[in-house]
């Protein structure tokens, strides 16, 4: 596996491809625990390096989960990504979130206790509190930086002036965020401002959810506990149109030998971003589909086709058009999951998708 660095700040080392483990524990459906554990094996066998957990994935299962299927595999060897802040009641129900320093310094000594390890190597707030400074949620993770629980700062979902506010108090490693093929939003001001202070981009999402993954249909039955069932990308009004992106995507997977899937997550791999596996990764079989897209994305260094699409719906629900921009190479990138109740300091949705507008820009 390739290995690449997170930003200029910290120069962390990670694989190129990089695992998100909550869907072994919550928000996709039913989740196997023996598959989780087989998935997670798999990966590290595989070179992948870079996990990323929360402690509120699956209220403290997540981290446990990993702590088991890792047990005889030596700390230094993977890079552990935790994400902090966010509040859920005993039936799982979204309560808010708190990252006042108390707190996040609670969290941690849990997420420790958790993982049996005595450090996490990045650490990071789900969601920016919108009732708590960013300089005292990222002053208390610096703290523990000092104490030495924890090696790197990173943010999630965070907005251009959280980020550079947030820097100015300890360097960040990187912005985890979603971005893909058709939710492409950061790239008019996250990812400059990213590059200027030389923080890396952790991308999730890079299949949209399944979305793009070239599995998903209309009438594709999603339990009531996947919280696909109720993402407005999924939605009858909004299904159609995207996957008519879906279908646009096929013949350009089609013309380079490649699955719709391993196209998708080498254009992000093409942006010198480190794409995982979200949603299928709980299972190991999932994990095939990662293994040919470093060889597609040489070929899409150069500027990405235009789709065949000629128009598309905007956050505003107007029409444009689009054209295909070529982004800057940038440091990392991985898959995660979807916004929960707290929307706030979340960039506005791709003009691509067709979703409500729902979210927030700082």
């Amino acid at each position: 596996m390739k290995q690449r660095t997170l930003g200029s700040n910290s120069r962390v080392t990670v694989s190129a491809i990089g695992l998100g483990c909550m869907g072994m524990s919550d928000m996709y459906g039913h989740a196997d625990e023996a598959e989780g554990m087989a998935t997670l094996q798999t990966a590290v066998e595989a070179g992948i390096t870079l996990l990323d957990t929360g402690d509120y994935y699956g209220m403290g299962h997540n981290e446990l989960l990993i702590q088991r299927a890792l047990i005889e595999v030596p700390r230094d060897r993977v890079i552990i990504s935790v994400k902090f802040g966010a509040q859920r009641d005993p039936r799982g129900n979204w309560l808010g979130i708190n990252c006042h320093p108390a707190a996040v310094k609670t969290s941690l000594a849990y997420t420790l206790r958790r993982l049996k390890t005595d450090y996490i190597d990045i650490y990071r707030p789900g969601r920016v509190d919108p009732a708590v400074p960013i300089e005292d949620t990222v002053g208390a993770v610096a703290d523990l930086i000092k104490a030495g629980y924890v090696r790197h700062v990173g943010l999630s979902e965070a907005g251009v002036d959280t980020i550079r506010r947030a820097n100015t108090v300890h360097p960040i490693t990187d912005l985890q965020i979603e971005y893909s093929l058709i939710s492409r939003g950061i790239e008019k001001a996250i990812l400059p401002v990213c590059r200027e202070l030389g923080i890396g981009i952790t991308a999730y999402g890079v299949l949209s959810r399944g979305l793009i993954s070239g599995h998903w249909s209309k009438d594709k039955a999603v339990p009531r506990n996947d919280f696909r069932a109720h993402g407005p990308r999924f939605s009858k009004e909004n299904i159609d149109h995207n996957l008519k992106l879906v279908e646009a995507l096929q013949a350009v997977a089609k013309e380079k030998g490649a699955t719709v899937a391993q196209l998708a997550i080498a254009w992000v791999l093409s942006r010198w971003s480190v794409p995982g596996h979200r949603g299928n990764s709980k299972r190991p079989s999932a994990l095939s589909t990662s293994r040919r897209p470093r060889r597609i994305s040489r070929r899409l260094r150069r500027p990405f086709p235009r789709m065949p699409w000629p128009e598309i719906a905007t956050r505003s629900l107007r029409w444009q058009r689009w054209t295909a921009r070529r982004t800057k190479p940038t440091a990392s990138a991985y898959v995660s999951w979807h916004d929960f109740q707290e929307r706030r300091n979340m960039v506005p949705p791709s003009p691509l998708l067709f979703n409500p507008p729902h979210l927030i820009a700082v």
